[in-house]
Parts: C-alpha cells; sequence; structure tokens
C-alpha cells in the first residue's frame, strides 16, 4: 500500500461513516493508477519529456508496434472485501454509504462502481488529472477514456461484457450517472465524465440538479394515503391520480409516498412540458428519484402528454415509485405501462376548514359555516390565500379577518374566465336591494344552498349517481330592470365570492359548432374558480328546442342538448337570468335547482329605490317629493337608477342640488328611451314649468 493511499485511509477512519468508506474506496482506486504509471514509466523511453503527449517518438512508435506488455494490476480483493465490512457495519449502525445506497438504488455492478470511481476521481481531487494526462499520452485530456478506466478496473478493452456497461443501455449511462463524450473518437479513447450534481451527492451535497430547479415544487403531504401506500408497498410503481379539485392530487400522492417510508420529489409536469428539453430532463429527473430514493409524484400530466409525450413515455419507466396527478381518465396510449387508476377525492368541509386553521397557525380560527365553506380549495391554494389575506391584512391594522380569508380565496381564482367573461368584484348587500319578502327568502335559499352543498350533496349523499355535478343552478325571470343581476351580485358578496358575467357575443357563433365550443371553454375555466356565474339574457342560448324544418334548426337544437348534457356535470353556482321565462326550455327547468321570480316594484317598493338611489352623501333640494314619483312613474329599479343617474349629472351641471326639476327632466329622458308618451296626469303640475 502506498504512503498516499495509507494517509487517505487514516483520513477516512476519522470521518463519517459515508464519506470514510468513499475515500477508502478512492484510495484503492489510487493504488492502481499508481500502479498502472509506474508500469507506463518502465516502458517509457522518455518518461520526463517536457513536451510528451504533443508528439511521438520512434521509441514510442516500435513500442507500439511490438505490442508493449501490463502486468496483472495487484489483487485488491480482501482490501475491498474489508472496507465492504466496514460498510457493513455502518449501515446496521443505520449510517449506509452513500456510495453504497447509489449502488443500490441504481442496480450497479461491482464493474459498475469500479468505473465510477475512476471517473470521478478527478472531481474529488485534481492532482489525478495530471496522471489521467499522462496516462492518455495527451496533457488536453485530463479525464479518463474508457479505454483507461476498463483497465483500471482490470477488464480488457475487448471485453464486450465490460465495454457494455459503458454504453446505452447500461445503468452508468441511461441514469446519467457517467457521460461519454468525444463520440467522434473510438470508442476506447472517448472521455468519462460524472456530473457535477452526482458527485456531490457522494459527499454529502443533497441540493437538487440545477436544471431541474423550476421544475421541482414544495408540498405538504395532505390526506390518507395509506391505502395507495399499500399499493406501493405490493409493487405497483405507476399509479395515475384524477383530480377535481387542484392541489388535492399533489397533496394525496405526496402522503402516499411518506407512508410508504421513501422521501417525496414533487414536480411541476406543466412547466416540463413547456421546456423544448422536456424529454433530455428524464433521465436526469430519474437520477435525482433515485440518489434521493423518492417516490415521484407529477402533477399536470395530461399536460406533458399532449406537448411531449416521448417524454410522458419516458417518465413512465422509471424504477422508482411513480405518481401522476391530473384532471382527464389515463389515455391506454400514454405509455405501455399500465398504472392503478383512482380518483384523488375532494376534501370534504371538515378537511378544508382543518386546512385553513392549519395555515392560519392560529390567527384568526375559522367557523366553517360563514367564511370560507364555498370555496373548494386544495392544499397548496389554502396555503396561498392566507398568505394573501396576510398580505392584505397589512392595509388595516394587520389582523387577519373574514373580509381578508375571502380576498384571499378569491386571488386564487385563474385568469382564464376572465378572456370568457366580465368579473364583477361585489359592492352590494342584502341592505341594498328592494325586493318584496318572498323574493328575499328564495334569495337567502339560493345562498345557503351554495354555502352547505358539500354538507349535504356529499356527506349526506344527496345527489348520488348520473353523473350529475356538485353544482346549483337558479333561473331568475323577470322584466329589464327588476334586479336580477343585481341579486346575483348580492349573493356572490354573501358568499365572498366573485360575480362572473357571461357575455353573449363571445359565445354565440354563426358557424356550426363554435358556439359549443365557446360555452365548453367558459364551463371548463369556470369549473376551476370559485366564484358565480351569470348567463344573462339566457334564453338567447337556453332556449326551447323547437321543430326541425332545416340544418339550422338541427344545430340550434344541437346546442340545446348539449347545453342540458353540460349543465349536468358543471360543479358551480350558474345563475340563469332571462326576461322571458317562457322561452326557456322545459328540460333545462327541469335541472334547475332554485327558480326566482322578479316581479316589477310596487309604489311602495318603488318609494324604498326612490331613496335609495337618491340617499347621502348625493345633494337633494327640500322640494324633491319622492311619494309623487313613487306613484305617479312606474318604473322598474334599474330605470330608476337610471333616473337618479342623469338627475345628478344635471344637477351637478347647474351646480346645484338635485331638486324636482332635475328629476323630472331626468324622467322624461328615460320614458323617451323606454319609447312611453309623456303624459300630463303621470307628471301633473311638474311637466307645464319644465315645457315653459
Amino acid at each position: 500500500m502506498t504512503a498516499t493511499a495509507a494517509a487517505v485511509g487514516d483520513a477516512a477512519s476519522a470521518l463519517d461513516p459515508g464519506l470514510a468508506h468513499l475515500l477508502a474506496r478512492v484510495g484503492l482506486t489510487e493504488e492502481r493508477i499508481r500502479s498502472v504509471v509506474a508500469q507506463r514509466r518502465a516502458d517509457d523511453p522518455a518518461p520526463d519529456d517536457p513536451f510528451r503527449g504533443l508528439y511521438v517518438t520512434d521509441e514510442a512508435v516500435d513500442r507500439l508496434l511490438s505490442g508493449g506488455h501490463h502486468d496483472r494490476l495487484p489483487d485488491q480483493t480482501d482490501r475491498i472485501a474489508e472496507v465492504e465490512r466496514r460498510a457493513d457495519d455502518a449501515t446496521a449502525a443505520g449510517a449506509p454509504p452513500r456510495l453504497r445506497l447509489l449502488a443500490e438504488r441504481f442496480a450497479l455492478t461491482p464493474l459498475d462502481v469500479d468505473l465510477l470511481l475512476v471517473a470521478v476521481i478527478p472531481d474529488l481531487d485534481s492532482r489525478f488529472e495530471r496522471l489521467y494526462g499522462y496516462l492518455n499520452d495527451d496533457v488536453t485530456r485530463r479525464r479518463a477514456s474508457i479505454g483507461l478506466a476498463l483497465l483500471l478496473a482490470d477488464h480488457p478493452g475487448t471485453s464486450a461484457a465490460a465495454r457494455s456497461r459503458l454504453r446505452p443501455g447500461s445503468s452508468l449511462i441511461d441514469r446519467a450517472l457517467v457521460q461519454v463524450e468525444d463520440a467522434d473518437r473510438p470508442f476506447l479513447t472517448r472521455s468519462l465524465r460524472v456530473p457535477d450534481r452526482v458527485a456531490a451527492h457522494l459527499l454529502g451535497d443533497d441540493r437538487p440538479d440545477p436544471a431541474l430547479l423550476d421544475l421541482l415544487v414544495d408540498v405538504e403531504p395532505v390526506g390518507d394515503g395509506t391505502r395507495l401506500a399499500g399499493a406501493l408497498a405490493a409493487g405497483q410503481r405507476l399509479i395515475h391520480l384524477r383530480e377535481t379539485v387542484p392541489g388535492t392530487g399533489i397533496a394525496l400522492g405526496a402522503a402516499a409516498v411518506r407512508v410508504a417510508g421513501r422521501p417525496v420529489l414533487a414536480v411541476d409536469l406543466n412547466t416540463l412540458a413547456r421546456r423544448p428539453d422536456a424529454t433530455e430532463l428524464i433521465p436526469v429527473l430519474t437520477r435525482e428519484t433515485l440518489l434521493r430514493g423518492a417516490g415521484l409524484v407529477g402533477t399536470g400530466v395530461d399536460t406533458l402528454a399532449a406537448a411531449a409525450p416521448d417524454a410522458l413515455r419516458a417518465l413512465c419507466g422509471i424504477p422508482a415509485p411513480l405518481i401522476l396527478i391530473g384532471a382527464a381518465t389515463w389515455d391506454p396510449g400514454w405509455s405501455a405501462e399500465v398504472p392503478l387508476q383512482t380518483d384523488a377525492v375532494a376534501p370534504t368541509l371538515d378537511e378544508r376548514t382543518a386546512l385553513w386553521n392549519l395555515a392560519l397557525d392560529g390567527a384568526a380560527p375559522i367557523d366553517p359555516d360563514s367564511v370560507t365553506a364555498q370555496f373548494v380549495l386544495g392544499p397548496a391554494q389554502v396555503s396561498r390565500a392566507v398568505r394573501s389575506a396576510k398580505a392584505a391584512a397589512l392595509l388595516g391594522d394587520g389582523d387577519v379577518g373574514p373580509d381578508e380569508l375571502r380576498r384571499g380565496a378569491r386571488a386564487q381564482n385563474a385568469a382564464g374566465l376572465e378572456r370568457l367573461a366580465r368579473r364583477i368584484e361585489p359592492q352590494v348587500g342584502w341592505d341594498d336591494i328592494v325586493l318584496p319578502d318572498q323574493v328575499v327568502r328564495s334569495l337567502r335559499e339560493l345562498a345557503a344552498r351554495a354555502r352547505h352543498r358539500d354538507r349535504v350533496l356529499r356527506d349526506w349523499r344527496m345527489r348520488p349517481g348520473g353523473g350529475r355535478g356538485r353544482g346549483i343552478t337558479a333561473l331568475f325571470a323577470g322584466d329589464s330592470g327588476t334586479g336580477k343581476t343585481m341579486a346575483a351580485e348580492v349573493i356572490a358578496g354573501d358568499l365572498g365570492l366573485d360575480l362572473y358575467t357571461v357575455n353573449l357575443a363571445t359565445v354565440v357563433d354563426k358557424y356550426v359548432g363554435e358556439t359549443e365550443k365557446n360555452l365548453e371553454r367558459i364551463f371548463a375555466e369556470a369549473g376551476g374558480v370559485n366564484a358565480v356565474l351569470l348567463f344573462d339574457e339566457a334564453d338567447a342560448i337556453f332556449g326551447k328546442r323547437g321543430e326541425v324544418r332545416d340544418a339550422h334548426d338541427r344545430y340550434a337544437n344541437m346546442e340545446s342538448a348539449y347545453l342540458l348534457q353540460r349543465m349536468e356535470t358543471f360543479d358551480g353556482l350558474a345563475v340563469l337570468s332571462t326576461n322571458l321565462r317562457s322561452n326557456i326550455d322545459d328540460a333545462f327547468t327541469r335541472r334547475l335547482d332554485t327558480i326566482v321570480d322578479f316581479p316589477a316594484p310596487d309604489e311602495s317598493a318603488r318609494l324604498s329605490l326612490w331613496r335609495s338611489c337618491l340617499a347621502p352623501p348625493l345633494p337633494v333640494a327640500d322640494d324633491v317629493d319622492l311619494g309623487f314619483c313613487a306613484k305617479a312613474f312606474t318604473l322598474s329599479g334599474g330605470n330608476i337608477r337610471s333616473v337618479a343617474l342623469t338627475a345628478a349629472y344635471l344637477a351637478a351641471g347647474s351646480g346645484r342640488p338635485i331638486g324636482m326639476g332635475e328629476l323630472i327632466a331626468a324622467v322624461q329622458q328615460e320614458y323617451r328611451k323606454l319609447g312611453r308618451l309623456v303624459l300630463e296626469r303621470e307628471f301633473g303640475p311638474y311637466l307645464k314649468p319644465r315645457a315653459g
């Protein structure tokens, strides 16, 4: 044993067992290198030539032509056995050496380990760069060549079995532990390089490969992963989870991997799908998973399948527990591997409440019946919502209350729906609407349905089978201006949700099939948004099916039939508003949860509306007779608001408070918009002064 190798062994014994094992094996490899160097110097006619490696002498040519000779390298069987016995002791003590774990996880043969050590030594000790340059007979090539690595591993370069360990199909190459460079050179003179991540891992560094940093996500294991962990323990390597609530699948998958006793490596496959080198990254991802001894959990398998199918097929071959999450059912064409398919069930109300309280960490305990029951969010979304709520609270006294929590929850809505519908942040409440008591009770019942639907439909199983979603659909019917849109805004505000009003101009298309596609995009985007979806003038697209007289009628009926089916599976709160209830198809009516009729306001309701629309801080003159206005003008709430706004502009232009003159002028203008005659019996004594 050389002095240097002995020093390495002595130093290794004082280190932690894992590093000691690595350095001991490196010391044995160093002995082989020194032996080969000694043999080379003995055969070299000019070992001290400063230009060695830059030219070939006549003596070297003669030596090459004579075939040369090499003695067998020293037998290290007993020495290796002793090093491995120490590794056994460390493993038994609960501290297995990293080199041994790497060999087990990557299924490496003893020859593979020897080749890996030869290739990695220059990354551990720079002295070996110059030694390899000497042995390569080229001072510019400072890494081991394949031929040199086989020689140091005591295998001839003509051994097909030994050469195969450094070709595609081997663990070293396919798992990216060793890279073969200089592909244009002859096989034996190609250089071997060990990626920095592998060398760092052997030395105890667990930081992930920089190429994967934008793919890795932090995930909190949530849910009962016992059953999935049992499947993994039984040998089921590939599992597919279909999720309906974003974030639930990856949390459940992480819980299953954790119960199975492995670390979790969570990956965003949506980001991987956008990478042009997605397929090339799979070996790097595989290597990272095996280095950690982890189970891989990936979300967004649908996106990866569409954008990079080759990358998905390669990913499915990873020799480690693999749980893939997506919104769609597994397509057998995605991979030859057959997965265990199951659903990531959305968390119950109690589970979501527990998630909120866990994220709040005692800052503001959640009352599930009044704050967050209507928000169906996954674990990661809840965590982000709480952080958003705490940030919003900094604008006030710093305390997180219900308003901040709802604002944080709404902030988790994706922006995709805003391209298809107009987003309205509710600004009105129950005190702002003027409707008959029966109508208000119906609206409050609708809000209660939305708030408690999970408990009734899921926990109490009141909507089993049939493929129906857990959504709630209501029809608001009444003349224009009777408060249908405002009522939808009030309900959204009561639930703490945003209101999205569908613009029919972006939906209805004259081309066959395009209307259905537009509606499908709206429903798909709305499925991932906690909001109230309002279809205004719904009879335009939810109208009755009629007798088929030509192709237009047939396609119109197809649109209605599609909507009937799609509304069945919608999981959100949808409000259809119409001025003509009789135009709504009867099949829709059967599927509605609530129908609310909005009557035209009577005199008492009109008086309340006038008072509400002309309330402070609006300046109103003493001569305004709201009782007369309520009795004389049979206007809807929308018309009254329009009159009040027009009167306000007239008053602002004249620089005085709103008086009866401004109100009468505004009413006359509203009558002209409505096509109604201005009759003296309606305006009474106020008409003549304005005419003059």
